[in-house]
């Protein structure tokens, strides 16, 4: 049975920070160095200081970016820079964001879930994950004894019970806090504390499936922390706050929830790309409007991916069905019919193509650039997977390939922190 509750949240005070946008930052995953930099720049608060701190040299065991986010969290909670609401709450959280000119606005709550055994689990994951980063992960909510930023879940809500709430009693209120981000994107947030009003959400939840959009390092991390502290209790009762972790939930029947595709630059192609047209149809395009026209339309019908090099524009669509099944004999029907797991396959495994050449970004116009400055041999553009195509790989229990689904806009972190401990 899927379980939530709401929960003493640790956030930014607004009366001793009064511009939230400088003290916020996106999830560590998709912060480069560069960016770490400017937001160390932008205030002495800014959360990237526990959330993706710095090494510094001379580091070791004792000291290093994990203690120092421990001390941070610990001096602004002594200092007031943090204060942790004194009633359990549920914080709604609504973003708003333009694609082509065209508006958009996602709703999500934000909630502690309760961590499933595998067994009887209904939280579907649908990514594969790397062990460096769980790591790094473990490290962190270890030294702090806290999830920093949360996993982002979908669930089903067809009646829109969930929205009918925050429009009858939180839409008319001033929110908690205003912000918009780097990327132009605007984050409006509001705390709910009604008991009664929070158990009709605990309990819109408690049947549902649950499928992880983005943090599966982080979901597996909670698992494995609890796993840790459970093995240092001799009566656990179930209770305790690290059977929790915190969860940005949204609606999956939402037109707003938007899965961006993740495009493949390849450094250093291994052999010549003749042999592809022994699999796909292979048709030049002159150029990056049109091409990106054709790659959308082929992929409503077709398995279908751009391929850019030194020599232009090729739109690659596979000739015949029937050639998944005789190619790929691992997976399910729908793993095997994955955009993503075609190109593997028919393309980079053909080729020997090695992961470490491999570069994945949300940016077309970065493949194209990355190539033209001579940086990579190729760039592979994808469509973006459907989210019932996510669903089915879920259900079946099994994962794609890393880096095929980009969901966005990004839920900031520091809006609020879960105590663990």
């Amino acid at each position: 049975m899927t379980e939530i509750k709401a929960f003493q949240g640790i956030r930014y005070n607004p009366e001793k920070i009064s511009n939230l946008s400088k003290v916020m930052c996106p999830p560590y995953d998709v912060i480069s160095s560069v960016q770490q930099d400017g937001f160390y720049a932008k205030s002495e608060y800014n959360f990237i200081r526990l959330e993706h701190g710095k090494d510094k040299p001379g580091d070791h065991d004792g000291q290093n970016k994990y203690s120092r986010a421990k001390e941070f969290l610990n001096q602004w909670l002594d200092s007031g820079i943090f204060i942790q609401d004194e009633q359990p709450a549920i914080y709604y959280y609504r973003q708003e964001y333009k694609i082509q000119g065209e508006r958009h606005s996602r709703l999500g709550f934000i909630a502690a879930m309760k961590i499933q055994d595998d067994k009887d689990s209904k939280i579907f994951p649908h990514e594969k994950t790397h062990t460096a980063a769980k790591q790094d992960r473990f490290k962190l909510w270890t030294s702090v004894d806290a999830n920093l930023s949360p996993i982002f879940v979908c669930f089903s809500d067809r009646e829109r019970k969930i929205e009918k709430i925050f429009i009858t009693h939180l839409a008319i209120t001033k929110p908690l806090f205003e912000v918009t981000d780097d990327d132009g994107v605007k984050h409006l947030f509001w705390k709910l504390d009604d008991p009664q009003l929070t158990n009709q959400i605990v309990a819109t939840l408690a049947s549902q499936s649950l499928f992880i959009a983005d943090g599966h390092h982080r979901y597996e991390v909670a698992c494995e922390v609890r796993r840790h502290k459970l093995a240092q209790i001799t009566k656990p009762t179930g209770k305790e706050p690290f059977n929790y972790v915190m969860t940005y939930f949204t609606n999956i029947d939402s037109k707003d929830l938007k899965i961006f595709p993740m495009h493949r630059i390849v450094t250093k192609l291994p052999g010549q790309l003749s042999f592809l047209e022994e699999f796909f149809r292979m048709d030049r395009v002159k150029n990056k409007n049109d091409f990106m026209v054709l790659l959308t339309k082929a992929g409503q019908n077709e398995h279908a991916f751009g391929l850019y090099t030194k020599d232009g524009y090729l739109l690659l669509r596979l000739k015949n069905k029937a050639l998944i099944d005789k190619t790929i004999q691992e997976g399910s029907k729908d793993y095997r019919r994955l955009d993503a797991t075609i190109l593997k396959y028919f393309v980079f495994d053909k080729m020997g193509v090695q992961s470490e050449d491999i570069i994945y970004t949300k940016d077309a116009l970065e493949v194209i650039s990355q190539v033209d400055e001579g940086i990579a041999d190729a760039g592979f553009i994808m469509n973006p997977v459907r989210i019932q195509q996510l669903k089915a790989v879920a259900l079946n229990g099994e994962r794609m390939p890393p880096k095929t689904t980009y969901f966005y806009p990004k839920v900031l972190s520091g809006l609020v922190s879960h105590r663990i401990a």
